[in-house]
């Protein structure tokens, strides 16, 4: 099966060839993203490995499947942009990794909780220019502080634990509520109230109808004065423009992203040597309290190597007849 991977990056590629291989798959891999644009790069291509920031709409899909794919590889977990009544009006089949390394992303929503507390980012960049001054880099202490979890699936119970591990009073809200959460003494609320007793926030829920721009001018107001908010999840669980606002009130302490609503045409490339485009984005990373990562937290060994064992297992299964994984 002739497989193309849209998206990919040398981490994508050597974790990729360290993989089991069944000899049916005959890999070649593609730096450019799929969209309207690259799309034809996959004409005669059975199979169509996807990342997150690749178009998966309508035209794409369409496209795909006149150029004879019959299957769409996710190698993430999310599925929100993929237009799933057009394919299976077309007959492709989507399968996803559910699961790769739980750790890996709620490990990182914990890094920008400790970098952000205790200023790890500012400090580091003074004692590199000799200055090593102690003012304005105080924190706080972990333990004792209340922190909401907003999504308590895989991610968000591991988060969850490593929190418990500090000492933290755990709140959490989640449609489903997780007993593995509830034994770490997690108490379930509505929505509202987790927001106005937490004092750090952490998405960790899918993206879908119910829970884009989660976080908006409404939801930012009822936090506690001064909280901190991470998203590690999905850009479009934040109405990013109104945390502008909540950060020049102080309404917002501290912000913590490791995506972004915009990021598909920004991430994961190198563009230090052309002027930033995104307003919005320009904006957050001139405040001190603001700490950004390029959608990285999924980005170690074990992760890498899960996802890409996955992906072809869901190949391997779905070429046999036997599809797992699936996205209905």
């Amino acid at each position: 099966m002739r497989t193309l991977v849209y998206s990919s990056q040398t981490y994508d590629r050597d974790s990729f060839l360290g993989a089991q291989i069944a000899p049916a798959i005959e890999l070649h891999f593609q730096p450019a993203r799929l969209t309207l644009d690259t799309v034809a790069l996959a004409d005669q291509y059975e199979v169509v490995c996807a990342f997150i920031n690749d178009d998966l709409s309508a035209p794409v899909l369409e496209q795909l499947a006149a150029g004879g794919t019959r299957l769409i590889a996710l190698r993430s977990a999310g599925f929100n942009h993929v237009d799933l009544a057009v394919a299976r009006r077309l007959d492709l089949s989507v399968v996803r990794v559910p699961a790769y390394s739980p750790h890996a992303v709620a490990e990182h929503a914990v890094a920008l909780i400790l970098s952000l507390n205790r200023h790890l980012h500012r400090a580091y960049n003074r004692t590199r220019d000799g200055d090593f001054s102690l003012h304005g880099l105080t924190g706080f202490d972990l333990v004792g502080k209340t922190v909401g979890v907003v999504g308590t699936g895989q991610i968000g119970a591991t988060f969850a634990r490593i929190m418990a591990g500090f000492g933290c009073t755990l709140l959490a809200y989640d449609p489903y509520p997780n007993p593995l959460v509830e034994a770490l003494g997690a108490r379930y609320l509505p929505l509202d109230e987790l927001l106005a007793q937490a004092q750090i926030i952490s998405l960790h829920c899918p993206l879908n109808d119910h829970t884009r721009h989660l976080i908006n001018p409404d939801s930012l107001s009822r936090m506690q004065h001064g909280a901190m908010l991470i998203n590690t999840g999905r850009g479009a669980l934040v109405n990013t423009p109104a945390l502008i606002d909540a950060l020049k009130s102080g309404q917002l302490g501290y912000l913590g992203l490791d995506v972004y609503e915009e990021e598909a045409q920004l991430f994961f490339e190198d563009r230090s040597d052309l002027p930033l485009q995104d307003d919005v984005l320009a904006r957050l990373l001139t405040f001190p309290n603001v700490v950004i990562t390029a959608h990285q937290a999924f980005l170690t060994k074990e992760a890498l190597g899960a996802i890409a064992q996955t992906t072809l297992d869901n190949i391997t299964h779905w070429a046999a007849g036997s599809p797992q994984n699936l996205v209905q």
